[in-house]
């Protein structure tokens, strides 16, 4: 069965976004930095970069796909990344505001689920034919994944950055158990690898 991975860059203080995100700052106050690494130092990490983008399936939260706030979004919203995704592949978004698939160019369809998470899995686990899955995010995503025992390996790229505040990666995260099994980095981040203990 395939794997499910999450990888996201978190702040010393152990954010993944900065405070006040908007549809201008959808990264919040300082958010941005927390990947420099990816765009000054992409040599040096090319592995972590190429993890981040192999699975064979993506699960990404509505916050991820269309911004902070709740709501349905624009009908004709087509996500962050212009019109090709650097996914190239199938995209299940957790949405309470289901719409009909969206094709992008290169590959990625962003796939609309509304019946919780388990869905999405079974969805994306499938679409994956035999790879990988990858939960991309945001922070309540993630969160939901981890509390349910649903993520087996957590790579976490750590920037040395703070924060001070935004969204918190293991707010509300009770009785998870992770084994760290690879550490690596450079001087603009740290990556640890992390198996989840069952």
């Amino acid at each position: 069965m395939n794997s499910v991975t999450c990888d996201l860059t978190v702040s010393l203080d152990g954010f993944v976004a900065g405070p006040n995100q908007s549809l201008a700052e959808p990264l919040g106050e300082g958010g941005e930095d927390l990947h420099r690494w990816m765009f000054e130092e992409p040599e040096a990490n090319a592995a972590a970069i190429e993890g981040i983008l192999q699975a064979g399936a993506f699960i990404m939260g509505r916050n991820m796909f269309a911004g902070p706030g709740p709501g349905p979004w624009p009908e004709d919203w087509r996500g962050w990344w212009g019109e090709e995704p650097p996914y190239h592949a199938p995209v299940f978004v957790l949405t309470h505001h289901p719409r009909p698939p969206l094709e992008m160019q290169g590959g990625t369809t962003f796939n609309f689920v509304a019946d919780g998470i388990e869905a999405a899995l079974a969805r994306a686990r499938e679409a994956a034919a035999g790879k990988d899955v990858a939960i991309a995010g945001g922070a309540r995503t993630v969160q939901q994944f981890l509390s349910a025992g649903l993520i087996d390996e957590l790579r976490l790229h750590t920037s040395p950055l703070i924060l001070g505040g935004g969204e918190r990666l293991m707010d509300g995260i009770r009785n998870v158990r992770l084994e760290p099994t690879e550490v690596s980095g450079t001087s603009l981040v740290t990556h640890v690898r992390y198996r989840l203990v069952r």
